[in-house]
């Protein structure tokens, strides 16, 4: 075992900008090259900001309903199932945002990008606590990669970047509690009178941290890793302070497992795998992403899952290579120091909740993905920066201004690339698209791009797709229920000349068939089989969709629907005020209670639903209109149409509405150009 120095050696020079007079002082010098992280950060997503909602955000923002009341506010924390994943703080800023700026996408953005600069701030702070050669560049890598793009372009992955600020403050107290180039507990005159405050602030920062994404719970076993590669051993006084920290995450891990199995859908054919070849994925996956570290060229949204197969052979090259990394990393630390052995174990340890060990949702299209590796990336990011530092060095001595040149180019191409690939998150039509042109064999790409389509009115384009969708996963329940669910919205649009219905109702079926747990698809096949009139097989396909969902609005509104058909009317008004408790909000249930109430000679209640949901589509198509026109002056014209058409399907009065849809359809007429 390697010999450590018993006093602690000096900072080691960070890769930093050279600056003139104004920095001349230390402090002018920290204060200059923090600036320079936060702008590179700036310039490099500087065109997100005009970026709008994409895959998800809709469940997160848009459509979440929790965030637009107090009680919301209380179901974000208490009630499980509320929101997509157990994340209450995530949410919770949501919920600022949405009572601060609505639905105008730039603020989300915004502070994405903020609190990724915080991030890179962090990084650079706690590499030069720890002495990192390189720092600067280190902390100035994760800043410009455009791995990261996909964690801060994409709003829904708020849970990235707002866990890893508080993760890294809840280090950086941490190791004000314990150094970790001395014992935990240190002797008596080397305590801090405050040190159990910091030993309390890591502990709520933790916490916080694991209420906003589950992977930072690997914290505490990274921390006892840093105190290996610091003193070469671990002792009983390093963990026993780090109980509580397992425990929390432990807790908050379990919370979390549940939800994907039991609320967001990990369960099926697609996470069967057996232990053997849940092993052969967790060296596949480690690999990938070394490798889009190394070279980040191409990337894709959604990247061709993987065929894991414990009877090939090659695929077990995966896992021996990496363990024989770390074994020869092992074996060198006397010669290169406990560093690159340390760094190599935080990166695997950290991507260990998505090496494929635990079921989660996105391993139904991919076993990959580049947000899944926002928070590991660095510990390899600031390793290549310490061994790139000391040549960077060299050659300054040897030429001046060669080290800032190279640093430069490196940092430039990087921050390029990554202003190039905010593009792609553009819109969901631009998303989809990059993403089918990279991985034609997207089935998920082809039909939420359907769907998209079909929400803005571009409909043979969304059927060609979603067609496709089948073809490429026939045996798949989404693909099935989309082309079900775009089949049943012309049903509901312009009758049913074209024989859609019972086209929708076959392919529900088929969605059902293949994924009995899927509750939007039972919910399509009850409303195909209610508008066909068959309301006792509606009825039963309605009920399981709500014993799995018992508090979905739109299925307790299909149920009313389908009562209502058999003139049920008690138990039709049942099912409506049950949903317009859930969704007090809603249109269309405010309209079907008042005919239910007239049919029960209730005309004065009747009256007064009806009389609601009127002021509601007016306040509603009037937060269209204004949606519709900013879309249009920011030239989403396809958005800006569907918003406006809804509005005017709300309220045919609204003249603001109609007016913006007029010009709108001009536009689109004028400027339309198609995309590859």
């Amino acid at each position: 075992m390697a010999r450590v120095p018993r006093q602690r050696s000096r900072p080691a020079k960070s890769v930093a900008p050279r600056s003139g007079a104004p920095s001349s002082s230390p402090r002018g010098r920290t204060l200059l090259a923090g600036a320079a992280l936060i702008i590179m950060v700036v310039a490099s997503y500087a065109c997100a900001l005009r970026a709008d909602f994409i895959w998800d955000d809709d469940a997160y923002v848009t459509k979440n309903t929790t965030l637009e009341s107090v009680d919301g506010l209380r179901r974000i924390w208490f009630e499980l199932g509320a929101v997509p994943q157990y994340y209450p703080l995530v949410h919770t800023t949501f919920w600022i945002e949405r009572h601060l700026w609505g639905l105008d996408p730039v603020g989300y953005h915004a502070v994405n990008i903020a609190l990724h600069a915080a991030g890179v701030l962090l990084v650079w702070r706690l590499l030069l606590r720890l002495e990192v050669p390189g720092a600067w560049l280190g902390a100035a890598l994760f800043a410009v990669h455009p791995v990261e793009v996909e964690s801060v372009a994409w709003i829904t992955e708020r849970k990235n970047v707002l866990s890893l600020p508080l993760a890294l403050l809840s280090m950086l107290a941490y190791f004000r509690f314990a150094p970790p180039e001395e014992d935990a507990v240190g002797t008596t005159s080397q305590r801090s009178p405050h040190r159990w405050r910091w030993y309390a602030a890591a502990l709520l920062l933790f916490t916080c941290a694991a209420l906003s994404k589950t992977v930072v719970v690997t914290m505490p076993a990274v921390l006892l890793v840093i105190v290996w590669w610091k003193r070469g051993r671990i002792t009983a006084r390093d963990a026993i302070p780090l109980v509580p920290f397992f425990a929390v995450g432990l807790a908050l891990g379990m919370v979390t497992v549940w939800m994907e199995k039991h609320f967001v859908g990990a369960v099926g054919e697609e996470w069967s795998l057996t232990p053997v070849e849940r092993v052969l994925l967790a060296g596949r996956v480690l690999w990938f992403y070394a490798a889009k570290l190394a070279w980040p060229y191409p990337l894709a949204f959604f990247y061709p899952r993987f065929a894991i197969d414990q009877a090939v052979w090659w695929q077990y090259l995966f896992p021996l290579a990496a363990l024989l990394v770390m074994g020869g990393l092992w074996y060198a630390r006397d010669r290169l120091g406990r560093g690159p052995l340390a760094a190599v174990l935080i990166f695997a340890g950290v991507l260990t909740p998505a090496l494929g060990f635990f079921d989660v949702y996105p391993f139904r299209f991919s076993f990959v993905a580049d947000h899944f590796q926002y928070h590991a990336g660095i510990a390899l990011l600031a390793l290549a920066a310490g061994a790139i530092s000391p040549a960077l060095v060299r050659l300054d001595r040897e030429r001046h201004g060669a080290q800032a040149l190279a640093v430069g180019i490196l940092l430039s191409v990087l921050g390029v690339l990554t202003f190039c690939q905010t593009f792609v998150y553009y819109d969901l039509e631009t998303l989809y698209a990059d993403t089918i042109v990279k991985n034609p064999t997207s089935w998920t790409a082809y039909a939420n791009l359907s769907m998209h389509y079909s929400t803005v009115g571009r409909k043979t384009e969304a059927y060609a797709l979603a067609e496709r969708a089948v073809e490429l996963a026939p045996n798949d329940s989404l693909t099935n229920g989309n082309l079900g669910a775009l089949l049943l919205a012309d049903v509901n649009q312009e009758g049913d000349a074209d024989g859609n219905l019972s086209r929708a109702t076959e392919y529900f079926r088929k969605s059902v068939a293949f994924e009995p747990a899927n509750v939007p698809a039972r919910k399509g096949l009850g409303y195909a089989l209610m508008k066909s009139g068959n309301y006792a097989e509606a009825e039963q396909q309605l009920t399981a969709a709500l014993d799995a969902m018992p508090e979905d609005a739109n299925a307790l509104y299909a149920l009313g629907m389908v009562r209502a058909g058999q003139q049920q009317w008690q138990p039709a008004r049942d099912a409506f005020e049950h949903a317009l408790r859930i969704d007090p909000l809603d249109i269309d249930t405010h309209r079907a209670l008042a005919e239910v109430l007239e049919k029960l000679g209730r005309a004065d209640e009747s009256q007064q639903h009806a009389a609601t949901a009127g002021e509601l589509a007016k306040a509603r198509a009037a937060v269209l209109a204004e949606l519709g026109e900013s879309y249009l002056q920011n030239g989403h014209l396809e958005q800006a149409t569907a918003a406006f058409r809804r509005a005017v399907h709300l309220d045919a009065n609204n003249s603001a509405a109609q007016r913006g849809l007029s010009r709108a359809l001009d536009a689109a007429t004028d400027h339309f150009t198609p995309r590859p």
